[in-house]
């Protein structure tokens, strides 16, 4: 095996659990706010529209086509105009709850506090995220696992996201790291890992669901655990 001293991850659905997080916020604000009887649908019907309209929201903003605050003022927006509330205003009020409430909830992928306890005495650990600044913060601080990492960067710092290569260069500049001895771990094949392939250090594609794919990788793993014995 190569021998590695720093370690990049990802954030968000890579070692914080990006989706129990997000639904248990946006449960307790679709009744807070009412929402059954507001927009005539169930939750389940309210979050996979949510999910889809901000899925598309990420990708326009990790492609540079929008900013921060578009991305945070059109994902609500859309999914409520999807069912027929048009309401702007009430739409930022909510993202403004949301974002305040979601990064504070604490559930961690399964595997990842064992995963870090280990690896924290081999590896340089370090974040790289294109989650934003405020957000991370309170999400890594929240879950507990800030104290594992030397560098978090995040796009917002740089005002550039993975998988340019400028977010890669700069944290490995940061942490004193070099291609052949870095690492880079997520779960998104564009973002994480073929922004890490293209700047030359080795991946692992971190791969849950078992999804197929062609991409030429360094290693794949379907839980995180299995890093216990890569690694």
């Amino acid at each position: 095996m190569k021998k590695y001293e720093h370690l990049f991850f990802d954030l968000d659905h890579t070692l914080w659990d990006f989706e129990a997080n997000s639904n248990e916020a946006l449960q307790e604000l679709f009744v807070e706010h009412q929402l059954k009887e507001k927009l005539g649908v169930t939750y389940n019907e309210f979050f996979d529209t949510y999910k889809e309209n901000n899925n598309k929201m990420w990708v326009l903003y990790r492609d540079g086509k929008i900013d921060k605050p578009t991305l945070r003022k059109r994902r609500f927006a859309d999914t409520f105009a999807s069912f027929e509330l048009k309401d702007e205003r009430f739409a930022l009020s909510f993202d403004r709850q949301y974002m305040k409430t979601a990064p504070i909830k604490g559930k961690l992928v399964d595997g990842c506090i064992e995963i870090l306890d280990y690896l924290k005495d081999h590896y340089h650990l370090h974040i790289i995220t294109n989650g934003f600044a405020d957000a991370t913060q309170l999400k890594v601080r929240t879950s507990g696992i800030e104290p594992y990492f030397k560098l978090i960067m995040t796009s917002d710092e740089l005002q550039v996201n993975k998988p340019h290569a400028r977010i890669f260069v700069e944290s490995m500049k940061r942490t004193g790291a070099g291609r052949k001895n870095s690492l880079m771990i997520g779960d998104n094949l564009q973002t994480d890992i073929l922004g890490a392939r293209n700047c030359g250090i080795d991946q692992v594609f971190y791969n849950p669901s078992q999804g197929e794919h062609s991409d030429t990788i360094t290693h794949e793993v379907h839980h995180l655990k299995e890093l216990l014995h890569l690694l």
